[in-house]
């Protein structure tokens, strides 16, 4: 489906019927990592509206000169959510830069969103300042790995703590399809400068704690963003369940697949809670 805002036509998906629930994916990729990640916890589950949308430059939604930095980003998003659920209220979910811009909704719109979800989260902007652990496999699989071309091999499970097919065909679905559709030049524009990759405000000093239902779940091993930065934005969320996951990475919602989909389904659950004793 296409949403035509102002000055941009963004492309989403849309399941079910309900409570809207905006789906933000990461950096580089598209919407089918959300898709991939959030629908199986609504095979049993009504009474949900799943929005996933391509970002600006990713997937089928151009990039386009206008946007220049994350605030514009942002704005897309809220254009798109004015558009698309006008005047309602609604659960965001981001994993990554996608929980980045999560939280600029927050920042924004607090009022108006009743449970947030927080995958691996960018916090810490600047690749050198982040406190991040070694990379490490730490569930080896040779003869997978022996058998695949050594750039392919690099190539599925070079951010991998877990080596196994399920990983390789997550990141062969999610970021190699992602990366050919996508425009790569715009994302760089954005993505290497960390001028315009971050907001201009600072989006975790909030006029006042979250109130509503969070969850925000890292990963021990993501050499990626890490997890202790994620540590220091807890109390914005009085709400909030906050894991460390072992044996996973950037990945772990593949790696720790069963896991993940426990906490989010019971976050999915107290949101639900929540929103009926607000009524």
């Amino acid at each position: 489906m296409d949403c035509e805002l102002k000055n941009i036509t963004v492309h989403y998906e849309l399941f079910g019927e309900g409570r809207p629930i905006i789906m933000l994916h990461g950096w580089g990729i598209d919407h089918r990592h959300m898709m991939s990640t959030m629908e199986p916890l609504f095979g049993q589950r009504d009474g949900w509206k799943r929005i996933y949308l391509d970002l600006p430059g990713h997937g089928k939604t151009p990039g386009k000169d206008w946007i220049t930095n994350q605030d514009k980003m942002l704005d897309v998003v809220l254009e798109f959510i004015d558009a698309v659920i006008p005047g309602q209220k609604l659960v965001v979910a981001g994993i990554s830069a996608g929980a980045y811009l999560a939280r600029g909704v927050i920042y924004r719109r607090m009022e108006s969103i009743d449970g947030l979800l927080l995958g691996v989260p960018v916090i810490m902007v600047d690749d050198a300042k982040r406190h991040v652990p070694s990379h490490v496999a730490l569930v080896k699989n040779p003869a997978l790995v022996s058998a695949m071309d050594p750039d392919e091999a690099d190539g599925y499970f070079k951010f991998a703590v877990v080596q196994n097919e399920k990983i390789a065909e997550f990141v062969r679905t999610n970021y190699t399809a992602a990366g050919d559709i996508g425009d790569q030049a715009f994302q760089a524009k954005i993505r290497e400068h960390d001028e315009n990759y971050a907001f201009s405000f600072n989006v975790d000093a909030l006029a006042k704690p979250y109130p509503a239902p969070t969850l925000i779940v890292t990963g021990r091993q993501d050499f990626i963003v890490g997890y202790r930065e994620a540590l220091e934005i807890l109390e914005n969320y009085p709400r909030g369940t906050f894991a460390i996951l072992d044996r996973s990475g950037h990945f772990l919602e593949t790696e720790q697949e069963e896991l993940f989909h426990a906490l989010a389904g019971e976050w999915l659950d107290r949101v639900d809670e929540y929103v009926g004793m607000l009524r």
